[in-house]
């Protein structure tokens, strides 16, 4: 890689533009960028480092990279570094524009631009330059992948900060760890040692589940064992934990099977005495129940005995009722006669006395023929009714042509009286809707003119606020730009102050042995005081603060008096010059025109439907009109038929009628009369059969009871037994047989009367022996029971134990595998004998490769005194692997690096860092570095050590390399002819460059 050209606008201390050209520095080897205090020197190497990954090194970066922008550039000048380079054969121009708050183009106040970034490369062929992108990421990637390095490892191989490698030189193991690390990129390394000890935890906390597991099964196992297993006292994770479990579960299964053969023993005992005890108390059960028997059997015969004068009246009464059953059929027949003739001389008795009195003591046969008579007198009067139904539907049909002739009077009376009022209720409708029109217009033309109105008004209102406000506005923008001025005053006062004061407090730091940070000389002969009212770092920063705050306050406040400006400005061009007050009372006036115009359309369709229901309501009444006007000569032809033939109808019933009130009522006097007579005679043969039919009845009634045996009927009659009383006495009669033949039965039996000729059976006692010898079969049954539940649920218990040890021990085997290459990784193993973590590991290579590279500069540095070598020896309690030592040919003796000079430290550091350079330029893919810059610590060399140093850095030439070096010493400037001078004053620095071309 390679510089040709910088430019640097409006950048840390150089207000304006400045070009340096890297080529003419370049041709000479080595180069000095020299200046004073402040001037600027290391905003140079800053402003590389931004060109190219867009930050600049260490504390000098914010978050927004507005800090970068000069105090001393114009406010319309903005910020701009451009470098052009050569990498990796390509020509490259890389241009970058930090944030800028620039001032607005229109207005007051200012505006913020974002961030810009332009890559360009060199077309050879061409002989023209191209862009290829403008977005940040894509140009960061693209030069970090042609560069090879980070930010952080460009700062430390091309711009070689002495004071870092001195002090790499004096840390411990742990600091240069993390330098390193961030030059070497061994961040995956850290990643495999941290992978491998969360897989660690992983497993480790996958084991301890799976012992937690086994030993919740063992706990479960336990307790299936009626806590007769122990448990081993282990915890989840210790070794062992399983052989030790599955040896607890295999001593709790054998004593477990011990005790079931045990239970079976007793139980078989305990169901060969209840089988004993049972049959014992069978054979008492038997003897009990025979004793019994015989006993009721006794007692049966006796109750029989009293009960047999009883039972020879029941078969003598039984025997008397199967007689009268003989007789049964002639009794039924005879009270069947004598209830019908009752009926029927009851039924005649009532019809006679329906009847008139000629007709009394008529038969039956003269009662049948007075009831032909009168019906066929009924028969006449049928026509005659129907003339009768007829006039009643003349009369009814006149009166209701009278009701239609009212009706239609009064309709047209009616119709008449509204049809004389409508041309006069149709012209003032007309009148309404004509007037509702002309407000509807009215309304439609005062509404367009509210609005410009009401919007003039709204400006009007708006303007005399705004006219308040911008007067304040532009008060308080006055004041704040005035104490503006006056902080921005007084800031450059101190700052001029301090600039004039600063070499005493850069002195305040020297102590007596130590390097100056900018000469680096360990000997301060005459350093600078402080004076009365010397102004330091805190007070400059705290006065460029308040001035900052101040001019943002002031900026704001123009900002809102530019908008309240333009606002009134808007306001007053809609408004006019018109006075409020005169636009309100002419708004008020124009809505109050609108509000009656709208109140005198709104009746509009009101009028229009008011006219339409009048004009349908006119045609209605008019059609009406029309029609009754038929229905009147309709009805006259009418009436004038009915009359007629209700006047012949009237004849013809006069004749009909006779005495009665109606021919209806001559009928219905017949109808009934007929119906009397003819139920009177079917009464009176009915009453004449049934006589005869009890007469024939009482005959064979007496003829019966003869034959059967009994005196007279009456006497059959009671002696005859109805279907209950038969039943119930057959039935106390068999169960007397029943009862008589089921006691001998058991008297005769010689089993029962054995039994009890035996003593009282004890069944009590016999029921005690088979209950204890019961209970203690369960009680066996049910310990045989626990014992094989227990077998079975250790057999199962055992059998998931013995699986999850199975599964676990896959598991185990990589923990342990896992657990070791973690204590290897980490340096916490004991196999790791000098505790160097997997990182360090790689970071020792790195380091030895380093201080090889080193040696071969520091030994022309120190005339081959000096050699550096890596150690890997432990320093106190902590890690190896990171030790760094100088070996001195003059002494022969390996001592720590931290022990050297200033001016050794110098050298060695140098060397330090230029092999540094070599060995991440070589892990960069090779990627040559072909520009080197080197800040301080020169003046701590003595004239022959400088010598050789010069000799080394001038050495680099030969590998056609451009070294600069940033120091105060003014040796070096007579040294060294190419110069890059950077020379300050109160508008900003500038550079010169001399010696060159």
């Amino acid at each position: 890689m390679r510089l040709h050209r910088l430019d640097i606008t409006a950048f840390g201390p150089f207000g304006g533009t400045q070009t340096i050209d890297l080529d003419e520095l370049s041709a000479a080897g080595l180069f000095l960028l020299h200046g004073p205090t402040g001037a600027g020197k290391t905003s140079i190497l800053d402003a590389v480092c931004y060109a190219l990954y867009g930050s600049v090194p260490g504390a000098r970066q914010n978050g927004q990279g507005t800090t970068l922008r000069s105090d001393h550039a114009a406010p319309a000048t903005r910020t701009s570094v451009t470098l052009e380079l050569t990498v990796a054969g390509r020509r490259l121009e890389i241009t970058r524009q930090p944030p800028w708050e620039r001032p607005k183009k229109r207005g007051k106040g200012t505006t913020l631009d974002k961030a810009q970034t332009w890559l360009r490369e060199y077309d050879a062929t061409a002989g023209s330059w191209k862009d290829l992108s403008r977005s940040h990421q894509e140009i960061g990637e693209e030069i970090t992948q042609l560069l090879g390095m980070s930010r952080e490892q460009f700062c430390q191989v091309v711009l070689l900060p002495q004071g870092d490698f001195a002090r790499f030189l004096r840390a411990d193991a742990e600091a240069r760890g993390r330098l390193l690390g961030r030059l070497f990129d061994t961040h995956r390394f850290a990643e495999v040692e941290k992978r491998l000890a969360e897989r660690r935890r992983a497993t480790e906390a996958g084991v301890r589940d799976g012992d937690a597991a086994l030993l919740a099964e063992a706990h479960r196992m336990q307790q299936a064992a009626a806590d007769s297993m122990e448990l081993p006292e282990l915890a989840p994770g210790d070794p062992g934990l399983a052989e030790a479990v599955l040896t607890a579960a295999a001593v709790a299964r054998s004593t477990a099977r011990e005790q079931l053969t045990v239970a079976r023993c007793g139980l078989a005992a305990a169901e060969a005495t209840q089988a004993a005890a049972d049959r014992a108390l069978d054979g008492v059960r038997e003897v009990d129940r025979l004793q019994k028997r015989f006993a009721q059997a006794q007692e049966r015969a006796r109750l029989l005995e009293e009960r047999s004068e009883a039972h020879r009246a029941d078969r003598q009464r039984m025997e008397r009722g199967r007689k009268a059953e003989a007789v049964a059929p002639a009794l039924e027949l005879r009270e069947s006669a004598g209830a019908e003739h009752q009926q029927a001389a009851t039924a005649e008795a009532r019809a006679r006395a329906a009847l008139p009195d000629g007709f009394a003591e008529a038969g039956a046969v003269g009662l049948a023929a007075a009831a032909r008579r009168t019906a066929e007198e009924l028969g006449g009067l049928e026509s005659a009714r129907r003339a009768e139904q007829r006039l009643a539907a003349l009369s009814e049909e006149r009166a209701d042509l009278g009701r239609q002739e009212r009706a239609d009077e009064d309709a047209l009376r009616e119709a008449e009286a509204w049809l004389a009022e409508w041309e006069t209720t149709r012209v003032g409708l007309q009148v309404r809707i004509d007037s509702a029109q002309e407000a509807v217009s009215r309304a439609e033309q005062l509404a367009v003119q509210r609005e410009p109105v009401q919007q003039r008004l709204g400006a009007a209102r708006l303007r005399d606020q705004l006219a308040g406000d911008t007067e304040r506005a532009q008060q308080q923008a006055l004041a704040s730009g005035e104490r503006a001025l006056r902080a921005r005053a007084h800031w450059l006062d101190l700052k001029e102050q301090r600039l004039n004061g600063i070499a005493a407090e850069l002195a305040a730091n020297l102590e007596d042995g130590e390097p100056c940070a900018v000469c680096g000389a360990t000997e301060h002969p005459a350093p600078a005081r402080k004076i009365a009212g010397h102004v330091d770092r805190e007070a400059e920063e705290r006065a460029l603060t308040a001035y900052q705050r101040a001019e943002e306050a002031h900026t704001e406040d123009e900002r809102r008096l530019a908008l309240v400006r333009e606002a009134l400005a808007a306001a007053t061009a809609e408004a006019g010059d018109a006075p409020t007050e005169q636009l309100a009372d002419e708004a008020e006036e124009l809505e109050r025109l609108l509000t009656q115009a709208r109140r005198d359309a709104s009746g509009l369709h009101a009028a229009r439907e008011e006219l339409r229901h009048a004009e349908h309501e006119h045609e209605r009444r008019t059609t009406a009109r029309r029609q009754a006007e038929l229905r009147a000569a309709s009805r006259l032809a009418r009436r004038e038929a009915l009359d007629r033939e209700k006047a012949s109808l009237e004849g013809e019933l006069a004749q009909a009628r006779g005495s009665s009130g109606s021919v209806a009522a001559r009928a219905a006097q017949l109808e009934l009369q007929v119906a009397r007579l003819t139920e009177a005679a079917d009464a009176a043969r009915a009453a004449e059969d049934t006589a005869q039919r009890l007469k024939d009845a009482d005959a064979r009634l007496a003829d019966a009871a003869f034959r059967a045996g009994f005196d007279t009927p009456q006497a059959a009659a009671a002696a005859l037994l109805d279907d209950t009383a038969l039943r119930e006495l057959q039935r106390r009669l068999d169960a007397w047989q029943s009862e008589e033949a089921a006691v001998r039965a058991v008297l005769a039996e010689d089993d029962t009367a054995a039994a009890a000729r035996q003593p009282p059976a004890d069944l009590a006692t016999a029921e005690r022996t088979s209950a204890v010898a019961a209970q203690r079969m369960r009680d066996a049954a049910s310990a045989c029971d626990a014992a094989a539940r227990r077998c079975s649920e250790l057999d199962r218990l055992s059998a998931r134990a013995a699986a999850g040890v199975r599964r676990l021990g896959p598991l185990r085997e990589e923990y342990d595998r896992v657990a070791r290459l973690a204590g290897l990784a980490a340096g916490t193993s004991a196999e790791n004998e000098r505790r160097m973590r997997l990182e360090s590991y790689v970071l020792a290579a790195r380091l030895e490769q380093v201080a090889a590279a080193a040696t071969v500069r520091l030994q022309r540095m120190s005339s081959g005194r000096y050699t550096l070598v890596h150690s890997d020896d432990r320093t106190g309690r902590g890690r190896s692997g990171l030790g760094l030592h100088v070996v001195d040919a003059w002494t022969g003796r390996e001592r720590d690096t931290a022990t050297l000079s200033g001016g050794e430290t110098f050298f060695a550091s140098l060397a330090l860092a230029l092999g540094l350079a070599d060995v991440v330029t070589d892990e960069a893919g090779g990627v040559r570095l072909d520009t080197l810059f080197i800040d301080e610590g020169f003046g701590s060399l003595d004239d022959q050590t400088l010598d050789e140093v010069l000799d080394v850095l001038d050495s680099l030439r030969e590998r056609d390399r451009s070294v600069g070096i940033v120091s105060h010493v003014p040796d070096l400037r007579r040294r060294i002819h190419a110069q890059l001078e950077v020379v300050k004053g109160r508008s900003g620095s500038v550079l010169r460059q001399r010696g060159v071309g």
